[in-house]
């Protein structure tokens, strides 16, 4: 998919200004997670290790990244949604938003007003400061939903994008149902801490550290263990040079977690029109 901004829509930024909201949720979160050490047990480490995976490898990257954003492949809507679901799950925002987000990254690179988390504005812009400093043409729905009209035009995307956070009570209810407040522990809250943190490493660290096989048009790298905990999403300058294509590791040793889940579906006939490296 290829979708033509207008630079006009992005220019003369606000002032930032601080968003105690954010900070008071996020510093909230983290603040729990801590408690983690006295609710410990293999089985809450377990539930965390398959939810980060389970929200982060097919929610996030498969779901809203390089289904949802790209367009990389194709499954059925069915699965799409499901897919989508498990991102939401992830609490990094509804799919219009994350979507908008990563198509403005992607068209303007690293440019410090155009770009939503800019690296060159340093490691902490754009790993966790552009959410509590949110500029409203990247947070406020009417403005962002511009960059995202496919989604805009399904009312289950724009329902999902409205009432995400709401999906954490059912499955924080599931969690307690099975292992009580140590899987809600491990299973929400610790959870969450470790995949925001993983995901946002892709905006800070791969456009900082590691190495580049192709001369994209931005610092995007290809960090190896950035790739490892975000099931591929690391190999950022594979991605940054062919962003429409569904693979992200590409020589043998760039294990991409994603993308054999990609090929799995491939296999079994639920995706199609799959974007492969050219030769």
């Amino acid at each position: 998919m290829t979708l033509n901004f207008s630079s006009n829509q992005l220019e003369n930024p606000q002032p930032l200004r601080l968003n105690w909201v954010a900070v008071a949720f996020f510093g909230a979160v983290h603040a729990l997670a801590l408690l983690a050490p006295w609710f410990f047990s293999w089985s809450a480490v377990g539930i965390a290790v398959f939810l980060h995976w389970l929200f982060g490898s097919v929610g996030v990257c498969l779901g809203y990244h390089r289904l949802l954003s790209h367009r990389s492949f194709r499954v059925p809507k069915w699965l799409e949604y499901a897919i989508a679901i498990l991102g939401a799950l992830s609490i990094q925002g509804g799919p219009i938003f994350w979507v908008a987000g990563h198509r403005l990254h992607h068209a303007y690179t690293e440019d410090e007003d155009k770009d939503p988390y800019s690296a060159r504005k340093g490691f902490w812009w754009s790993h966790i400061l552009w959410i509590f400093y949110p500029r409203s043409e990247f947070f406020d729905y009417e403005c962002y939903q511009r960059y995202a009209p496919d989604l805009v035009r399904d009312p289950f995307y724009v329902w999902l994008n409205r009432y995400f956070l709401l999906l954490q009570i059912p499955v924080a209810l599931l969690l307690y149902a099975l292992g009580g407040w140590s899987f809600i522990i491990y299973g929400v809250i610790l959870r969450s801490v470790f995949l925001w943190h993983t995901t946002w490493f892709i905006n800070s660290v791969t456009h900082m550290w590691g190495y580049r096989t192709f001369e994209s048009n931005d610092n995007s790298r290809n960090l190896w263990w950035a790739a490892i905990l975000t099931y591929g999403e690391g190999w950022h300058n594979n991605h940054h040079a062919y962003p429409h294509v569904a693979k992200c590791g590409w020589r043998w040793w760039e294990i991409d977690v994603t993308w054999w889940e990609i090929a799995l579906l491939k296999t079994v006939g639920l995706a199609t029109n799959v974007n492969l490296p050219p030769d």
